[in-house]
């Protein structure tokens, strides 16, 4: 037999890491992605925290990965309190080994884009339409986005990583709905090339000494933020705010904020924040607000007879309070890879049976967990205990269910098979 064709749905970092990983178990990979390729150079989305298992990982994938300048440490993971009156902070826990790196979404994105190997053809400007899984073959169609004709995929394995609000993923679950947590987050990106020296950068490394090896929560009465420096002289930060679930158009999960939201949440910052991290809201340009959802643990991650696999958020929406969303996503495709190498071409309903085997207890796990360490940092009520987590009050020993090394398979997921060649 030859080689068999995987379509996976989806070109952010959840889909291209499939591809490596599809691609290595020596398939043929076509990625379908609605969006226009990357620019050179990177720069949208945010910053995120990668594990060792995932730096491990994207090394095999990446040339140079991890030993050149696209990552930053994140040692330490430290939680304060802040009191928003007299602006004071004061440690809650601190994790020197948390071992983490920090790395912007732009930069992995366009990495891994950049190193697909010859088996991968992605198709940008596609949007994904809809699928038919006749006999033993996977049909999809997509939306040429520039001319909007309509083309047909075949293959033999459909990998679904279309995101939270995955439509393959409704197609098989369709009463299955995101849960709004209960908050919001502001997110910002300050760019601080040539401005080392500037009253903001050296006002912000006073307040927060360990930045550039330090993921920092700072926690007030019912919300918190988080800092962290990205590489290339860019700090990433993280507002949470409690409210009412804002209306939404379309899938995304991000709003445009008005001139208006803007200038209220900078307001609120002076109020609640310390001034150097009031100033350094207030100086980031064109903040945005991520609307935060997740969903309950899915009951399978397979379909169609071993057709269809979910694969990154479409398999696991999650909160970001546990680093979990880039890292499981990586994770899976890890594991999709090497279930495919391990039953060949000609068994991939086992090795689909496999991977959701192996990863469908893990996933769940982290999710629940990083819904529930969200609500503690926000003072929502968990588990019937309507007071929450209060941080003005909370001892030493409160505040150790805070660390990031609390979550599931913290020190890595377990795989279902041993094969070093995925």
């Amino acid at each position: 037999m030859g080689k068999r064709v995987a379509v996976v749905v989806g070109g952010s970092v959840a889909g291209l890491a499939c591809a490596h990983a599809v691609a290595g178990a020596g398939w043929d990979v076509v990625v379908l992605e609605k969006a226009a390729p990357p620019a050179a150079g990177g720069g949208t989305g945010a910053g995120l925290g990668l594990d060792a298992q995932s730096m491990e990982t994207l090394a095999r994938w990446i040339p140079g990965w991890g030993l050149d300048a696209a990552t930053l440490p994140l040692a330490v993971d430290l939680n304060r309190a802040t009191d928003s009156e007299t602006k004071a902070a004061r440690t809650l826990v601190r994790d020197d080994s948390f071992g983490f790196r920090a790395a912007h979404w732009g930069d992995l994105h366009q990495r891994l884009h950049e190193a697909l190997p010859p088996a991968v053809t992605v198709l940008w400007g596609h949007q994904f339409l809809s699928f038919e899984a006749p006999g033993g073959a996977v049909v999809v169609t997509a939306r040429v986005v520039r001319t909007g004709e309509t083309v047909d995929v075949t293959g033999d394995l459909l990998v679904a990583a279309d995101g939270a609000a995955s439509s393959i993923r409704r197609r098989f679950l369709p009463d299955l709905k995101l849960r709004y947590a209960g908050y919001c987050a502001w997110r910002g990106v300050l760019d601080f090339a040539g401005k080392e020296s500037s009253d903001t950068v050296t006002g912000i490394r006073r307040a927060y000494p360990e930045l550039g090896n330090c993921l920092y929560f700072d926690l007030a009465h019912k919300t918190h933020v988080v800092l962290y420096e990205l590489p290339r002289s860019r700090l990433n930060w993280l507002w949470y705010i409690n409210g009412p679930e804002p209306e939404l158009t379309g899938s995304s999960v991000t709003m445009e904020a008005t001139d208006a939201m803007v200038a209220r949440m900078r307001e609120e910052a002076e109020r609640v924040w310390c001034p150097e991290l009031a100033r350094l809201v207030r100086e980031t340009a064109a903040p945005f607000v991520n609307v935060i959802y997740d969903a309950d643990p899915l009951p399978r991650l397979s379909w169609a007879g071993g057709r269809v696999a979910l694969a990154g958020d479409a398999a696991h929406p999650t909160t970001p309070h546990g680093l979990r969303s880039t890292n499981m996503s990586v994770a899976d495709a890890r594991e999709l890879g090497r279930c495919l190498a391990r039953w060949g071409v000609e068994a991939p309903e086992r090795a689909l049976a496999e991977y959701e085997a192996a990863r469908l207890p893990v996933v769940a796990a982290q999710v629940m967990h990083a819904r529930w360490l969200g609500r503690i940092k926000q003072g929502l009520p968990v588990d019937g205990v309507a007071e929450g987590f209060d941080v003005r009050t909370a001892t030493t020993e409160d505040a150790l269910q805070l660390r990031q090394r609390s979550m599931p398979f913290f020190g890595g997921a377990p795989a279902a098979a041993d094969d070093s060649r995925v």
